[in-house]
């Protein structure tokens, strides 16, 4: 992972972040690739740093930079 050494996140964000996760990835279609469970919970990881606390928002906004950002 990327820039989250400093971060740290209560474990109701963690639970949260948790939840989020495992919505998107059983949102795919089978079989999800490592790399794409990565680029999710990168993208989970940053929004909850920023503040974004709801797991629906967190899942959907992952899954939608999934499909329009750079495969890196």
């Amino acid at each position: 992972m990327k820039d989250f050494a400093d971060a740290s996140f209560s474990p109701e964000a963690i639970q949260v972040m948790d939840i989020a996760l495992q919505d998107a990835v059983n949102a795919l279609p089978e079989p999800v690739s490592s790399h794409t469970i990565h680029r999710l919970a990168e993208t989970i990881l940053r929004l909850a740093r920023d503040g974004e606390c709801d797991p629906l928002a967190l899942q959907r906004l992952a899954l939608l930079e999934l499909q329009i950002g750079p495969d890196s």
